[in-house]
C-alpha cells in the first residue's frame, strides 16, 4: 500500500537533512550524497522536493560500523 504525500512527509519528522546529518558524522555533504549515490547509507527522499532526510537512529547505527571497521583487529 502506497502511502499519500502527507503521510510521507509526516513520517520525515525528527529526520535530519544533508547538511544536519554531515556534521553528525563529521563528513561533508557531498561524502553524504556519493554515499547514497553508492548504497553505502541510502537517505529517505522528500516525495516533492527530493531532498535527502536521514534517520538519526540509521547515522548512529552507520557510525557503529564505520569505527568497527577503523578498530584494529
Amino acid at each position: 500500500m502506497q502511502m499519500n504525500v502527507q503521510d510521507q512527509v509526516t513520517r520525515l519528522h525528527g529526520m535530519m537533512r544533508v547538511g544536519q546529518a554531515a556534521k553528525y558524522l563529521g563528513v561533508s555533504a557531498e561524502t553524504l550524497r556519493n554515499w547514497d549515490r553508492a548504497g553505502r547509507l541510502v537517505a529517505t527522499r522528500h516525495p516533492v522536493t527530493g531532498y535527502r532526510y536521514y534517520e538519526p537512529k540509521d547515522l548512529e547505527k552507520f557510525l557503529g560500523e564505520i569505527i568497527k571497521e577503523r578498530m584494529p583487529s
